[in-house]
């Protein structure tokens, strides 16, 4: 649908011009489409399996039920220099030494990159929200986004896009 695709455009340019600490910007954006929606749903049902994780499957049913999905996320961002320890590390530079390569996500990550992430990905929700197209964040979509080489970024949040006569997103079992 035309629309939906107006829609997540939209939603790109909020969360690029949401504002990022010190004005450093490592938000990567990727829009994918009616076509894409199919492997990415086929994947999260196999990880949810593979990981023994609850409600990929459902999350997955989400993804083949929406128009599209913006993913949201970043790849090789540097921590904000300010050394204030919320990442859980002393300095600025302990952190960057440090690397989780195992998880769903690549780690660890400056506290302030993570704040970047939500404001971007509140801007993004808000303008789906302004035209009434029904919209949930989803950190599934994300982790099997990564694992399935959709996007090779360091972390990533999807979030699906529907126009129904009842949100799909909501009272789901």
């Amino acid at each position: 649908m035309e629309a939906v695709d107006l829609i997540a455009q939209m939603m790109e340019i909020a969360a690029i011009t949401a504002p990022k600490t010190k004005g450093e910007n490592f938000v990567l954006i990727k829009t994918l489409k009616k076509d894409q929606l199919e492997q990415l749903a086929q994947g999260m049902i196999a990880f949810g399996e593979r990981k023994q994780k609850n409600n990929f499957d459902r999350d997955a049913d989400n993804v083949l039920k929406s128009e599209s999905i913006v993913l949201i996320g970043y790849k090789d961002a540097q921590p904000a220099k300010l050394d204030c320890g919320a990442c859980g590390y002393p300095t600025c530079n302990d952190l960057k030494s440090a690397k989780v390569e195992n998880g769903e996500f690549r780690g660890p990550t400056c506290a302030y990159r993570l704040l970047d992430m939500g404001i971007a990905l509140g801007s993004a929700v808000k303008m789906a929200s302004l035209f009434n197209v029904d919209n949930r964040i989803m950190y599934r979509i994300g982790a099997v986004a990564r694992d399935i080489g959709l996007v090779d970024w360091d972390f990533v949040i999807g979030i699906p896009l529907s126009i129904s006569g009842k949100n799909i997103y909501f009272d789901r079992l």
